[in-house]
């Protein structure tokens, strides 16, 4: 039987490409629709205060998930805080469109997802090694 330790690391390796791979390939999707129409899950009042179409913010906004989803793969713990409030923001502009409200359910799971992959980033350094309470203490002396 495998050890907690190994348990862990491999839910923190789903976490950690899935969270690379899906804002990735979501951003992509913003610039060919192939997914979905994105520009309807964009609230009015964007383009409102905005001097730009729907199609355009959607552009901007498939850029911004490429860049978390690199920064995800660079960077584990400070890109799963960024994911988890950029998916707080997808939630907000989905609640003010007054509609997909299961879309919004879906990401605020997500995001906790992302908070996760972020704490556990903290217990899987970027060399592998994974820190227990003893080896920490001797890393300090």
């Amino acid at each position: 039987m495998a050890a907690v330790p190994d348990r862990a690391r491999q839910a923190f390796r789903i976490l950690h490409v899935g969270f690379v791979v899906a804002p990735v390939l979501a951003g992509l999707d913003k610039f060919f629709d192939v997914l979905v129409d994105w520009d309807r899950y964009l609230a009015p009042v964007a383009t409102d205060v905005l001097p730009v179409s729907a199609h355009t913010i959607m552009v901007v906004v498939g850029v911004i998930e490429i860049a978390a989803g690199i920064l995800v793969a660079l960077r584990r713990r400070i890109g799963g805080y960024v994911v988890a409030a950029w998916l707080w923001a997808i939630i907000v502009n989905l609640l003010v469109l007054g509609d997909y409200f299961d879309v919004a359910l879906r990401d605020f799971g997500l995001s906790l997802g992302a908070l996760a992959l972020a704490r556990l980033a903290e217990a899987f350094p970027a060399s592998g090694a994974v820190l227990r309470p003893a080896a920490a203490d001797r890393q300090r002396q």
